[in-house]
């Protein structure tokens, strides 16, 4: 027979020792538990010009992705808010290369202002997460975050999107004219399957084009060592199972944008090419 292991719901603002700097810190130590992809920190109490101090600023591991986060114990309240966004504002046009999203955190989110949270949403690319704390067996303490309100996608998608034309000379002082070969391999491999598609270069990405039209079902982010892929398919167990027992670099699947990212070498298309055929060629099916 199993044991049942007694968790006891803690009040951190009412703890005399757990503060909000305490769970700061485990945060810090520990991002993942947050369940906001493939995060590291990259400041913690940082100094926003006359509007105080970010409680936390998360980036995406090998991305443009950058969280904005603000913890209050207890309920939330207007300020709370308030300064979350102004926080994310403060970064967005301090750091426009980067994707920001703001990242409201409390022990209790009424139902008041869960709905002016949710009115921002779309307008504000924002997250709320209702935490708890519990004290566990030998004293242990365990924090659970609940998202309670999730981001809504802004503006357009990739494909839709106006970026700043490049070109090809840009993206080889960027990464490398080695690098770009690996694209220009990859480039003939989807004109297997269609001759018509060409690459866009964007400032922050290399796109795909058909007849004129962006048609991203696959982007390219060329780096100094590898051509970094991002194939839009649904996540399934058939193409985990492939990538698992090939020899490609796979980095962690991007749930937001329903994209595979794959680290390609000199190598790699060569060695794989069968199987990168047919993860672009399932992509290029289910976007068109």
């Amino acid at each position: 027979m199993r044991n049942i292991v007694r968790f006891d719901k803690i009040n951190l603002k009412l703890h005399p020792e757990l503060n909000e700097k305490w769970v700061q810190e485990q945060i810090a130590l520990d991002p993942s538990i947050l369940e906001l992809g493939e995060v590291v920190i990259r400041d913690k109490e940082r100094i926003q010009r006359g509007a105080g101090r970010l409680d936390l600023l998360l980036q995406e591991v090998d991305g443009t992705r950058r969280y904005e986060v603000e913890i209050q114990l207890g309920k939330t309240d207007e300020s709370h808010i308030i300064r979350t966004i102004e926080y994310w504002d403060i970064e967005r046009k301090r750091y426009p290369n980067y994707d920001h999203c703001a990242v409201i955190i409390a022990e209790d989110i009424t139902s008041r202002f869960l709905n002016v949270i949710q009115l921002f949403n779309g307008f504000i690319p924002i997250i709320a997460l209702q935490m708890s704390a519990y004290k566990v067996e030998d004293d242990k303490i365990g924090l659970v975050f609940n998202k309670v309100v999730d981001e809504l996608k802004l503006g357009l998608d990739d494909e839709e999107d106006v970026q700043e034309t490049v070109d090809r000379s840009y993206w080889e002082n960027v990464s490398s004219k080695e690098i770009l070969k690996i694209a220009d391999e990859l480039l003939e491999v989807m004109k297997e399957f269609d001759p018509d598609i060409e690459y866009k270069y964007n400032k922050y990405y290399i796109g795909i084009v058909r007849q004129g039209q962006p048609f991203n079902f696959v982007i390219l982010r060329p780096k100094k060592n590898n051509l970094r892929i991002e194939v839009r398919l649904d996540r399934s167990d058939e193409i985990e199972n492939k990538l698992e027992t090939s020899k490609l670099d796979v980095m962690e699947y991007n749930s937001r944008k329903k994209r595979y990212r794959i680290r390609l070498t000199s190598n790699d298309i060569k060695g794989n090419k069968e199987l990168l055929r047919e993860l672009l060629y399932e992509a290029y099916l289910g976007n068109s």
